[in-house]
């Protein structure tokens, strides 16, 4: 009974002190001014995309840079809106720490294909998508899509081509430029070997560059990757290469 007692004394100081622990530890000094921006990247293997400087220089040309400011004056949701503008920026969330510092936490939007069509407009698809201007100045190594592309195509199909490069190491290392023919056939050009591969639709691409890597193993390797001016695997269990 005594221990009883004892234990449910002690549970009862343990709790105390840690409620008043926390409480301690949220309440911001009165008057505490904002001393730093400490921005947190979510996706960090492509945190050189967004950098401080840049969020840091967003909110100066709004005139809300919150540095200096009182943090009870400090307006995260209205810091949220501004940095959300920016072209590599997903979702954004601010909030203020308790010793002084608004933490930026971003998600970005990653670029996984650029695309230059003949009807002259230039942008990016990102990892969800959709589209990005070209001014999003992306310095990741990206495949780069060419010809007659509409949107409604880019956005689809090559799409979930980009994605299947960027998930595949060799492919995405191989793979410098998608060409979109009339019809909306397709050839790649490599960066090793001076030859083009046709695809012809993008349907069913994983098999036919599955057949492309093979070719490169049993038959290239052997005979050269210079041989042939065009391979193309078009149709269904073969490979038709044209020699130059």
């Amino acid at each position: 009974m005594v221990k009883r007692i004892l234990l449910t004394i002690v549970m009862l100081i343990v709790t105390a002190y840690l409620v008043v622990a926390i409480t301690a530890f949220n309440r911001k000094p009165a008057g505490q001014t904002c001393r730093d921006v400490e921005l947190v990247i979510k996706d960090t293997v492509y945190a050189g995309f967004i950098t401080k400087k840049e969020v840091v220089s967003i909110l100066d040309k709004k005139g809300i840079n919150p540095i200096g400011k009182d943090m009870d004056r400090i307006l995260t949701k209205t810091l949220e809106q501004e940095l959300a503008k920016h072209p590599l920026i997903d979702e954004v969330e601010c909030y203020k720490t308790p010793s002084g510092k608004l933490c930026v936490e971003v998600s970005q939007r990653i670029p996984i294909l650029r695309v230059m069509s003949a009807n002259g407009e230039n942008y990016y698809i990102d990892n969800k998508g959709t589209v990005m201007p070209p001014d999003a100045k992306c310095v990741a190594h990206l495949a780069i899509a060419t010809g007659g592309i509409e949107k409604s195509f880019a956005m689809r199909d090559l799409y979930r081509f980009a994605v299947f490069l960027q998930q595949n190491p060799f492919w995405n290392a191989q793979v410098e430029q998608i060409q979109v023919l009339p019809g909306r056939y397709v050839e790649l050009v490599p960066r090793v070997g001076d030859h083009l591969i046709y695809l012809g639709r993008l349907d069913n691409f994983e098999s036919k560059l599955s057949r492309v890597k093979e070719f490169y193993e049993k038959g290239l390797n052997k005979v050269g990757w210079n041989k042939y001016s065009r391979i193309s695997v078009e149709f269904g269990n073969q490979i038709i290469c044209t020699k130059k």
